[in-house]
């Protein structure tokens, strides 16, 4: 395992901030917010990369990286609220053998709010030159002109993707899996120099109950609670099963009403909740799921959802949680090892952090953890937006879980419904 600098954190609470958003960079914003409480992050520490094999390796975890490094941390936090003292934001993989890395960013200076509270984080190395000056509060920036990005066909066209759909029916009869999740792309540019913050704030005014989130240029608002730890007590939302709304009120309410009694869609969702109980029990006193999903309310879908919650009985992070989760049945399918390798065989491309944990880890260990949907990666690999071409590539990503007697048809335009969040705040 690497040798790390030590790190001297301090936390202070300053007077309230009404908007958190425009203390991030413009162009690397690092962000995670919820109707307006959250944390920004400015800066970047470096030197915590992690490649995709070690995020599962049984030798080295991002979980005991940062155990190391957050046990020889010097914290200094008189706020003591989530989000406050170390904190790392975190975009992981969702397979292993990805090209991407996976990374815990460590910032310089975080500005967070809870619970009508704000504060700021200062994080500097101890090898660095003394600083002995009081914690100042950075300068908010203003947002940049507004642009608007392009999107079209990736590597599975709407065609296409109906036949890899078809392709999944074969492996789910076969016996190979009983569920499978089939994601399709949609690439396209953003101008260079684009504010990136606006993007963020698109999504996280449109979905404001979802996480909106920006790590590394991964940028989405996701419905989905991976995992959350704090003060000894885990929880989870378990979404799988979806439908579009309906253009009138009672068209959606009937909408809501097929998706709770949909045979195809409640046989989905109870694959991905009993994925969840299961990782999860090895390391809780107590555990229990919601006994029948409900149906969540977005602004343009209805999912089936099924919340966890549960006492921790070990001293398990909330980064082992992630290990121990991902990747859930409601992003990969089960059997889970089976149906990575049936992914593998028919997504002709490399996900990425899509479906994979995304989200930020404190130095206790707690943590928010949420499954990077309804996003795009802005930027190619390792690098950063705002270099000196004229466009920025981007990739979105969507995809649908297909168990027997899935139609390609809707499971395809189940994708184009999921596409809506990224397509409309990218234009």
């Amino acid at each position: 395992m690497p040798a790390y600098p030590r790190l001297l954190v301090e936390t202070r609470e300053i007077d309230p901030v009404d908007d958190l958003l425009p203390y991030a960079d413009p162009h690397r914003p690092l962000a995670w917010l919820r109707r307006g409480d959250g944390v920004v992050g400015v800066g970047d520490l470096g030197g915590y990369e992690i490649s995709g094999t070690e995020v599962s390796s049984p030798e080295v975890s991002t979980a005991d990286a940062w155990r190391r490094v957050a046990a020889e941390a010097d914290i200094d936090d008189t706020v003591g609220l989530p989000g406050t003292g170390l904190l790392a934001f975190g975009a992981l993989t969702f397979d292993p053998r990805s090209a991407w890395p996976s990374r815990l960013i460590i910032p310089e200076t975080v500005v967070g709010r809870r619970q009508g509270r704000s504060w700021i984080t200062r994080i500097r190395r101890a090898d660095a030159a003394a600083d002995h000056s009081p914690i100042g509060m950075p300068e908010p920036r203003p947002f940049g002109p507004a642009w608007s990005g392009t999107l079209g066909p990736g590597s599975l066209d709407p065609e296409d993707y109906q036949t890899a759909v078809r392709a999944a029916l074969e492996a789910i009869a076969a016996d190979e899996v009983g569920k499978v999740v089939l994601a399709r792309d949609l690439v396209g540019t953003v101008p260079a120099g684009s504010d990136l913050r606006r993007l963020v704030r698109a999504l996280a005014e449109g979905y404001p109950d979802t996480w909106a989130f920006a790590v590394d240029g991964l940028i989405g608002a996701s419905p989905e609670t991976l995992v959350t730890v704090a003060d000894g007590g885990v929880t989870a939302r378990v979404l799988a099963g979806t439908v579009g709304r309906g253009p009138d009120h009672d068209d959606d309410d009937a909408a809501a009403r097929h998706l709770l009694r949909s045979a195809k869609d409640r046989d989905e969702h109870r694959f991905a909740v009993r994925s969840v109980v299961e990782a999860l029990a090895p390391h809780t006193r107590t555990l229990a799921a919601d006994e029948e999903p409900f149906a969540l309310e977005l602004p343009n879908l209805w999912h089936l959802a099924t919340d966890v919650a549960g006492v921790l009985g070990d001293d398990a992070s909330s980064l082992d949680l992630v290990r121990a989760l991902h990747p859930t049945a409601a992003v990969a399918g089960t059997p889970t090892d089976a149906a990575i390798e049936v992914i593998r065989r028919i997504e002709p491309f490399d996900r990425g952090r899509y479906a994979g944990p995304v989200g930020w880890v404190d130095g206790d260990g707690d943590g928010e953890w949420a499954i990077a949907l309804r996003c795009a990666q802005v930027g190619a690999q390792r690098t950063r937006a705002g270099t000196d071409a004229a466009t920025i590539p981007v990739t979105a990503y969507a995809g649908a879980g297909i168990v027997a007697g899935s139609d390609p048809e809707a499971e395809m335009l189940e994708t184009r419904v999921k596409f809506r969040p990224i397509v409309d705040a990218l234009a």
